[in-house]
């Protein structure tokens, strides 16, 4: 089974802001992380943030640029963030955005798996 690389509404508007150039090298680890697995892609293309989250890390002409991601049931990478930085290290503002949507994705990934099995259909929530 092969990885596949999801990204949330919230993500792709972010990386739809990013300059061309950072968005081709988004694409372009994507598609390495779907291609070789999370495993087999290290830096300087993406690294660990902390917990369950990492980043894909972009260097282009137009500056540095990251998309947070963490791995989900299904051999799922779920993209929830995606920003331009201008320091070295990610703010911790981007880590926390990133963990909030990260649980509600989980949260609404669970009440659907829930819904499947019981035949219901999910409950619909904030995100």
């Amino acid at each position: 089974m092969s990885w596949h690389v999801e990204i949330t509404e919230e993500a792709k508007a972010e990386i739809q802001r990013l300059p061309a150039d950072m968005r081709a090298h988004f694409l372009r680890i994507a598609q390495m992380l779907e291609d070789f697995g999370p495993q087999r892609v290290t830096k300087p293309h993406v690294a660990h943030l902390e917990g369950k989250l990492w980043e894909i890390r972009m260097h282009r002409q137009d500056g540095i640029a990251r998309a947070i991601y963490f791995a989900a049931p299904g051999q799922q990478l779920v993209v929830v963030h995606a920003f331009q930085k201008k320091t070295q290290k990610t703010p911790r503002r981007d880590i926390e955005l990133a963990l909030t949507r990260m649980q509600g994705w989980l949260h609404h990934d669970t009440q659907r798996l829930s819904a499947r099995r019981t035949g219901r259909p999910p409950r619909q929530g904030r995100l």
